[in-house]
């Protein structure tokens, strides 16, 4: 279920949608975490979410450039996105990757530094990248904009 992606892309608390949608802050945190909705709270909550039941119950979070939160998103980040995965539609799990090699490279490399200055440098700016992808994961959760495709499944 996809509820927690929705709320987070909407820059809403558990604590806010339960109160919108008048359900217990108890109940989104169960839904959220994978327990079996009613068909009256899943109700609710898409009336607060202003979003289909069928929408709740999906397991993947599909967002394209014609959403309103791509939309929204201000020029520069769009451009910020763009530039830095080198394609219009970029993935979370793209990103992730991105992070995890940049840290083991980046860290490697400073270890290397202990002998050679240059491998410091490199090892420096691999761990840049690193921070500079952890900072785009976190826009992109923020305004809920990554693109997901059959083979991946948002976090």
């Amino acid at each position: 279920m996809i509820l927690k992606q929705i709320r987070i892309s909407r820059h809403f608390s558990q604590e806010q949608l339960a109160q919108m949608s008048g359900l217990n802050v108890r109940t989104i945190q169960r839904i959220e975490s994978g327990k079996k909705a009613s068909l009256e709270s899943l109700k609710c909550i898409a009336a607060a979410l202003d979003v289909d039941v069928t929408t709740l119950n999906q397991e993947k979070f599909m967002i394209d450039k014609k959403s309103d939160n791509w939309k929204h998103l201000p020029w520069l980040l769009k451009c910020w996105f763009v530039l830095n995965f080198l394609q219009t539609k970029p993935t979370r799990k793209s990103a992730t990757r991105i992070v995890v090699i940049g840290h083991v490279s980046g860290f490697s490399f400073c270890c290397l530094g202990l002998f050679n200055e240059a491998a410091l440098t490199g090892g420096i700016l691999m761990l840049a990248t690193a921070y500079l992808y952890h900072g785009l994961i976190w826009h992109g959760d923020q305004y809920g904009i990554w693109y997901d495709n059959e083979s991946t499944k948002s976090s």
